[in-house]
């Protein structure tokens, strides 16, 4: 988390189970690029772009920051909230006295809820093969 000192960005990273987002915001006009196409074509359903914005509904920021983001791995529910985390970071930075507003909305909290790995001897992680007592 920090400012870019060429392009003058505010920088964020997010993380949810396996997705990484590395966020960057700037002044502008309400722009959202993740990974070189627009937010519409890269999350067409509408509730990943609603947890998308969150961080500038509860700052009462929309449309006034660009925002330029890489993200990779997890799946499309796991990558938008890694964004929202990288935003909220990014938007400290911009303003501290935001941190009231974030925190309120739980959108600094980092969930750390991952997949729980598979278990030698049994098909999954908490499943048991069917026991026969005879």
């Amino acid at each position: 988390m920090a400012v870019d000192e060429k392009t003058g960005e505010l920088l964020g990273t997010g993380r949810r189970k396996s997705a990484t987002a590395r966020v960057r915001i700037k002044p502008g006009s309400g722009k959202i690029t993740v990974n070189h196409r627009n937010v519409e074509t890269y999350f067409p359903i509408d509730e990943h772009r609603m947890i998308i914005n969150e961080p500038f509904q509860a700052t009462e920021n929309a449309e006034k920051f660009d925002v330029r983001v890489n993200v990779q791995g997890g799946g499309t529910a796991g990558q938008a909230e890694a964004i929202r985390l990288g935003i909220s970071r990014a938007l400290l930075l911009h303003d501290a006295e935001l941190r009231a507003a974030l925190k309120a909305e739980g959108l600094l909290t980092r969930d750390s809820r991952v997949r729980e790995r598979k278990k030698p001897g049994q098909p999954g992680a908490r499943k048991n093969f069917q026991f026969s007592k005879r």
